[in-house]
């Protein structure tokens, strides 16, 4: 059974920094675009960044310079390093990953649990 597990969320001061982890695991043959999105309350699950097994990056435009996606293959974890954080990044952070369904060309999506980002004042 193949799961996402964020880590690295918390609680920062603005302009502060964090990086968050996402490790899947499980019975997985090959992963193809990896990344995050996240959810504040009242709001609908947003586009922060992916990356595809190769590299190729897709990133929201208005956090670009503030946010990096990088990814290990070999050890099936995507990160998000977000520096110069502010308030209105707080939100869930989910992880999210296109994983190939053994014996076929095909993918399924999966998601993670979710980790909680807040950001003070």
């Amino acid at each position: 059974q193949v799961q996402l597990v964020e880590s690295g969320g918390g609680l920062v001061q603005a302009g502060g920094s964090l990086r968050l982890s996402c490790v899947a695991s499980g019975m997985i043959p090959s992963i193809g675009r990896m990344g995050w999105y996240r959810q504040a309350p009242g709001n609908q699950r947003e586009l922060v960044a992916t990356i595809s097994r190769g590299g190729d990056i897709i990133i929201e435009d208005s956090l670009k310079g503030r946010f990096t996606i990088s990814r290990e293959n070999a050890k099936n974890t995507v990160y998000l390093q977000m520096n110069n954080l502010k308030p209105e990044d707080t939100a869930v952070y989910y992880c999210m990953a296109y994983i190939t369904n053994w014996g076929t060309t095909t993918q399924n999506q999966y998601w993670g649990q979710g980790t909680q980002v807040t950001v003070s004042a």
